[in-house]
């Protein structure tokens, strides 16, 4: 295999990598799940392109998950009502700490680290992540706001109890 090719699915399968850990958000599934993906490009002798080894690993994933028919509910409504400034924590305070991260991602939905991962780290637009995804835009930009959203609360409140600590 030429060196050029090589390195090219070496990154293809970081960014997979990436990717399925945003979904399970456990190392080792991270792994399975890619691995399998990976094998079913292969044997379809798919296209060895980003967007097609993404939307392999989420079948995947959404069908580990019907098969283990895991259901979250979660209330759309949020009682608690902070202030802009309140829930703005510095960059420096968000990335010091990369366990309180780690935590910190692992509050958020498996969809929701999904589409976050793919707007903040992968660099897609919206539009792009509901194509992937097969869900309407709007609803892309609600589970990013929410992520957001989220983060900035859980990454709040871990402050507010190490400063009284």
């Amino acid at each position: 295999m030429p060196e050029d090719i090589q390195e090219k699915t070496k990154t293809l399968l970081r960014h997979g990598f990436r990717y399925a850990l945003s979904l399970t958000h456990e190392i080792t599934q991270a792994e399975d799940l890619l691995q399998d993906a990976w094998v079913a490009v292969l044997r379809a002798r798919g296209p060895r392109k980003r967007a097609y080894l993404f939307s392999a690993i989420r079948s995947r994933f959404i069908d580990q998950q019907r098969r283990a028919q895991l259901v979250v509910i979660e209330s759309l409504e949020d009682n608690t009502q902070y202030s802009e400034q309140e829930i703005q924590p510095s960059n420096e305070m968000i990335f010091a700490n990369t366990e309180m991260l780690d935590k910190a991602l692992s509050i958020l939905r498996p969809v929701e680290r999904e589409a976050l991962l793919l707007s903040e780290i992968e660099g897609y637009t919206t539009q792009e992540i509901a194509n992937l995804t097969g869900q309407p835009r709007g609803t892309v930009l609600s589970l990013i706001y929410r992520s957001r959203q989220k983060l900035k609360k859980h990454l709040l409140l871990h402050a507010e109890k190490e400063n009284h600590a």
